[in-house]
């Protein structure tokens, strides 16, 4: 814990990281991160436990940027019922804006996202935040491009990934959601 506290100070972009081992808590949500914005540092344990999550690696100048909007909807349509999408800017794929107001200008004000994103990091390879390490260890799979979707039920396991060519809005992903909800 000490070296990567000292890894953020050094690089400045460190903005996830594992909290202290929890057995109420599965391992995949064992995790901090930092708003987009900045506002404030969310204990993934502590907001998401218990909720099903479908997690996305986003970028804000990609050609599935549009996919922000579907996601937002399916945000709308099931939070009511335990869905949570969660939304992790990436600059992995050269297409995501250092700037994070820049960022949140794009999926706050032109796709009306109100769902969490959090602040920019690498999703794949070495440099990972660690809840996509997770993810990728628990699914086999790392994100390809933009847009990868992990769906996450209730106790914190990864029961389908989605690749970024399947929108938001494809009865697939919709299917697998509400089986997850009931």
């Amino acid at each position: 814990m000490k070296s990567l506290f000292f890894f953020a100070l050094f690089f400045g972009s460190a903005s996830l990281f594992a909290e202290e081992p929890n057995p109420q808590c599965p391992a995949l949500l064992r995790f901090s991160m930092e708003s987009l914005e900045g506002q404030n540092k969310v204990n993934f344990c502590d907001a998401y436990r218990g909720k099903v999550i479908l997690a996305v690696n986003t970028a804000s100048q990609c050609g599935y940027t549009p996919q922000l909007g579907g996601l937002q909807q399916l945000y709308l349509e099931y939070k009511s019922k335990g869905l949570v999408v969660l939304g992790f800017p990436s600059g992995d794929f050269k297409q995501e804006h250092s700037n994070p107001a820049e960022t949140a200008k794009v999926a706050r004000e032109q796709y009306g996202v109100s769902f969490p994103l959090f602040a920019k990091s690498s999703v794949s390879g070495a440099s990972a935040n660690g809840f996509f390490e997770q993810l990728a260890r628990q699914s086999g799979v790392t994100p390809q491009w933009n847009f990868q979707k992990y769906l996450i039920d209730r106790n914190g396991q990864v029961v389908e990934v989605f690749p970024s060519q399947v929108a938001p809005d494809d009865v697939r992903i919709r299917s697998a959601i509400e089986s997850l909800l009931k």
